[in-house]
């Protein structure tokens, strides 16, 4: 890990000075000299050491005064794999600000999901990243408008009312603040504007206090960046095969979704390509556009760091060729944690196609019903809270998994059991544990797709088995955890290789 690698300034400069991408998000250059912030991959020629300083955000470069780069856009990087691999305090406060905690509650809000007062998480806050909640959130704010500003053709009021600007005079003093440019001169600097995409949404009502009304339903392109390389077979596939209909379908080359956001509901198509991910939003709110952004690349592992993560895998000889015949695998995680964790149960002893007519039923049933013009979504899978009023009886499954089922739900539904951005891992696999008919098995898939704990292992899954015997590693689960401990701290991503030796479909790019 590279976790405060800001202060190795003999490192940043090597990595400003080769123009390494790889190391965008990690850390961010500013120039004294042009009071400029960038990512390390700049393309302009790089300034002399003497004049950069290094900062662990870009919250913390614009904290010290320093604008963002109109070259590079440091502002539209990937976001620093720390905060999917780390369950500390910190990265789960930045999770949550990422899924847009601070601007729906405030810094208190953060604090109480936490468990900490407020003076903590500051205080950590900028000890690590040289910005407090505030001020990260902020950051987040701009870097939405500015991303609404370029890619549709929004009135400038509601994209301030989108990005989560109290008022329209604060969203156009932090854009000058933080771009050196207006909104309206943003705009005017993407080439071929007149051409570009535009939302589509009706007209709609103001809302309260003046705040201009959330359209009903907005359409939003957008493109995902991520670090290189990335392989979408099994990341996509595997969406792909265990999508539950109504909720999830491959259309058209791409995945497709339903999202239960906080001020309504959305719909994400994601299709891979080259060098970004292309994802379409369709949103009852505009407010939720930040949170929808992150849940999709949460879901799609897009923050994660690929060349780190293989290099660890290939000094295993065995893994080595692997990864080296498909570089990049992400681990498929969710949008939705308590969902997962509902569709891991129904999973449990069954097969894929028997687990998605079980979840198909249940959204049927229970699920909340959605307009899906453009395709075959028709409902939000269902909350916890609807599904602890399901019946047992008309559960179509044996009467211990019945007791799983509603034992789980009941405890998300009443917040017994927490499984959000702000869960501590460790924390919420014994709490899990404790449950009726919860595994080991059970448990590390809803800590490697739900809590999206990178360590996550599942020696005894059918198909890890499988690929052991055919690789010659240790057979029995003891004995592959044990060899597994050198994959440490990569090994859900090892899992992603070794289900890649099966023929499923979740190994493969639907066609």
């Amino acid at each position: 890990m590279r976790n405060g690698m800001h202060i190795d300034r003999d490192r940043c400069v090597r990595a400003v000075r080769s123009k390494d991408a790889r190391f965008d998000g990690w850390f961010f250059t500013a120039v004294l000299t042009t009071g400029i912030y960038c990512r390390p991959s700049c393309p302009v020629v790089p300034p002399k050491p003497e004049n950069m300083v290094f900062h662990p955000s870009a919250a913390a470069c614009q904290q010290a005064g320093f604008r963002a780069c109109k070259r590079c856009r440091p502002d539209t990087s990937p976001g620093s794999p720390e905060w999917n691999q780390r369950a500390d305090l910190v990265a789960r406060a930045m999770r949550l600000i990422a899924d847009g905690v601070v601007d729906r509650d405030g810094v208190r809000g953060l604090a109480s999901r936490l468990g900490y007062s407020t003076r903590q998480i500051e205080r950590q806050l900028l000890a690590e990243l040289g910005a407090g909640p505030l001020a990260l959130a902020r950051a987040q704010r701009a870097q939405t408008a500015r991303l609404l500003i370029e890619t549709t053709a929004l009135p400038m009021a509601d994209i301030a009312f989108a990005a989560g600007f109290s008022s329209v005079r604060t969203f156009n003093d932090t854009v000058r603040e933080v771009f050196a440019l207006s909104p309206g001169e943003l705009r005017a600097r993407v080439p071929g504007r007149t051409a570009g995409p535009a939302a589509r949404r009706p007209a709609a009502p103001g809302g309260p206090n003046g705040a201009p009304g959330a359209p009903r339903t907005t359409t939003l392109g957008l493109r995902l960046p991520f670090r290189a390389p990335l392989n979408p077979d099994n990341l996509f596939g595997h969406l792909a095969a265990t999508a539950v209909p109504g909720v999830e379908e491959w259309r058209d080359g791409a995945y497709r979704r339903t999202l239960r956001l906080p001020h309504g509901h959305g719909v994400a198509a994601l299709t891979p390509e080259p060098d970004h991910v292309a994802c379409r939003l369709t949103l009852a709110d505009l407010r939720d556009l930040p949170v929808a952004i992150s849940r999709c690349r949460r879901m799609l592992d897009l923050d994660a760091d690929p060349v780190a993560i293989d290099d660890q895998l290939r000094t295993d000889p065995v893994l080595a060729p692997l990864v080296d015949k498909a570089p990049g695998r992400r681990v498929p995680r969710t949008v939705d944690e308590a969902e997962f964790a509902v569709r891991a149960v129904l999973g449990q002893q069954v097969s894929t196609a028997a687990a998605r007519t079980h979840a198909a039923r249940l959204v049927t049933a229970h699920g909340d019903p959605v307009d899906d013009p453009e395709g075959g979504l028709t409902h939000l899978f269902p909350a916890p809270e609807a599904l602890a009023s399901v019946d047992p009886e008309s559960l179509a499954m044996p009467r211990t998994r019945r007791a799983t089922f509603t034992t789980l739900v009941g405890r998300l539904a009443d917040g017994t059991v927490h499984l959000g951005a702000e869960s501590d891992w460790q924390e919420t696999r014994s709490r899990l544990l404790s449950l009726p008919g919860f595994g080991p098995w059970t448990v590390d898939v809803i800590a490697m797709r739900a809590l999206g704990d990178p360590d996550a292992f599942l020696p005894t899954d059918l198909g890890i088995r499988r690929a052991a015997q055919e690789l010659g590693l240790p057979a029995t689960p003891a004995a592959l955890t044990a060899r597994a401990a050198a994959w440490r701290p990569w090994r859900a991503y090892a899992v992603q290789y070794l289900w890649a030796t099966d023929s499923h479909p979740i190994n493969f790019l639907p066609v």
